[in-house]
């Protein structure tokens, strides 16, 4: 029950991020780092960010983080998928 929460609050904090993100680039002021918003995403937060993503505007045209994003969510499914197979093992 815990996952679900500590998902949902990351979901939501990622997605906070990359709005905060968007803001501060519009006002030319310092912004996040890109490795901020991969980790917010691979620490669980990858709705979040499609939905950041999506629903800001925000890093979509930029081709680079794109391709790191689909990686940070294969080495997700690969993780997930490992221990899977760990757990239904035993």
């Amino acid at each position: 029950m815990a996952i679900k929460y500590y998902l949902i609050l990351i979901t939501i904090l990622t997605f906070l991020a990359f709005g905060w993100d968007k803001r501060l680039a519009k006002n030319g002021k310092r912004r996040l780092a890109e490795s901020v918003l991969l980790i917010l995403t691979f620490v669980g937060g990858t709705f979040g960010a499609l939905f950041g993503i999506t629903f800001f505007k925000h890093k979509s045209a930029k081709k680079t983080f794109i391709l790191k994003l689909i990686l940070v969510v294969a080495v997700q499914l690969a993780l997930i998928f490992l221990l899977k197979e760990h757990l239904t093992d035993q």
